[in-house]
């Protein structure tokens, strides 16, 4: 068996598009070099990953459980290509607040490498919500946090922005809006609409809206982002959320599509906040240094 990063690469991309232009769109390559490399791959390990829709490309069940290797084996080359990172036997003692969305769909990846990097550092996480994060910060409860830096109004703290993450439209498979040259908020206000609330979501939705003369038809409010998942999978309504915690199937197996929306709608921005002139500790320093070699941030004294 002979595999590639390209091919595992494109695999990915179109199981993540759905459709083969959308892909070589991504890719910025040809059609053809993606349909190529998934026919190599498939004839590489003896099975099909796709059934050819007229719709797009619809993963097969060997194609799910294909995905999910290529992810950790993707999520793997991609950490050693980070190797630059300085190792150090610095100890101490941590403590990081996060929010519920950083903590379930970006933290623990990087804390499982700074936990190899760093062995001999100790790391207490906490989960709590953006006002508790801001008061733990001020009264020295917490050394540092990650969490979304957009809804962090506070100048006693000092944010630093680590990824921005696109909003768009979440619909299921085959939905009619999929169809349309351009999609924009009055579209989306025709539709039954699924609000998530955790982390102060839908005080983020509002706030976009509110630039409007439009409304979302908001059915069902929710704190789960499993559920906006299901909900619109199942066709019961769409959402607009961040692709930082899209993913292409719900937990019964159907397919969610995402739209560029053509208003102007902010992305969702992650990163780290501490006690403005706070003075780092080594610890701080590291975990600082890891998030801005990571992200490619020009590096800055704490």
């Amino acid at each position: 068996m002979s595999l590639s990063f390209r091919q595992l690469r494109y695999f990915v991309t179109t199981a993540e598009q759905g459709q083969i232009s959308y892909a070589a769109a991504q890719l910025s390559i040809s059609q053809s070099a993606v349909t190529t490399a998934i026919k190599e791959l498939e004839k590489s390990i003896g099975v099909a990953l796709f059934t050819r829709m007229p719709q797009g490309m619809e993963l097969t069940v060997a194609g799910r459980q294909f995905l999910s290797y290529a992810y950790e084996i993707l999520a793997k080359v991609d950490e050693a290509t980070h190797l630059n990172y300085v190792s150090s036997d610095i100890e101490g003692e941590l403590t990081v607040a996060a929010t519920y969305t950083v903590i379930g769909y970006f933290l623990p990846l990087h804390i499982e490498r700074m936990r190899r990097l760093y062995p001999k550092l100790r790391i207490q996480l906490y989960e709590v919500n953006r006002e508790s994060i801001e008061e733990g910060l001020l009264v020295n409860r917490y050394d540092i946090s990650v969490l979304l830096t957009s809804n962090i109004l506070n100048n006693a703290l000092t944010t630093e922005t680590l990824l921005r993450s696109v909003r768009r439209l979440w619909v299921p498979a085959q939905h009619p809006l999929l169809k349309r040259a351009g999609v924009g908020l009055q579209d989306v206000a025709e539709e039954p609409y699924i609000m998530l609330t955790v982390d102060e979501a839908a005080y983020s939705s509002l706030k976009y809206w509110s630039t409007t003369p439009y409304q979302p038809r908001v059915m069902l409010r929710t704190s789960s982002i499993e559920a906006v998942r299901s909900m619109v999978a199942n066709n019961l309504g769409v959402a607009i959320l961040s692709d930082m915690v899209h993913r292409p199937w719900s937990l019964e197996g159907r397919r969610i599509e995402t739209i560029n929306i053509t208003d102007p709608v902010p992305p969702m921005d992650v990163g780290l906040a501490w006690r403005a002139n706070t003075d780092f500790t080594p610890a701080m320093h590291v975990f600082r240094r890891y998030f801005q070699q990571a992200f490619g941030l020009p590096g800055t004294n704490g």
